[in-house]
């Protein structure tokens, strides 16, 4: 056996190995890019929240500001419970593949009422 039966019987090992391995190298991939997609939502229900408790300590409505600052799809929620108000916003992100189940992030704030504001308006 010589240097050329050698190559002939690795031959096609690569193909084999890269067809095993590259399922597994997708789904890496797709889970990443998920991830990416579900901590910048995270950050912008965050910066919603923010607003919408904010907004509602001095006085504005809150849902409205959280609204116009939250992701696409998101719910606003803004609870006033003595002198805090609460904001909530939550916001599905779609895994990449189109029959995998949505995750849902949220982001939450918490502002005092401000003095002489006319008061919390969720």
């Amino acid at each position: 056996m010589g240097p050329r039966s050698w190559d002939l019987r690795e031959r096609g090992s690569f193909t084999a190995e890269l067809a095993a391995g590259l399922p597994a190298l997708m789904l890496l991939l797709f889970a990443g890019l998920t991830s990416v997609d579900a901590v910048t939502t995270r950050a912008g229900c965050v910066d919603a929240a923010r607003e919408a408790a904010l907004a509602a300590a001095r006085g504005e409505p809150g849902v409205a500001a959280g609204a116009r600052y939250a992701p696409a799809g998101a719910e606003v929620t803004v609870t006033v419970t003595g002198d805090l108000v609460t904001a909530t916003v939550r916001a599905p992100v779609r895994a990449l593949g189109a029959r995998l189940p949505r995750l849902t992030v949220s982001g939450v704030a918490v502002a005092a009422v401000e003095p002489g504001a006319p008061g919390p308006v969720p």
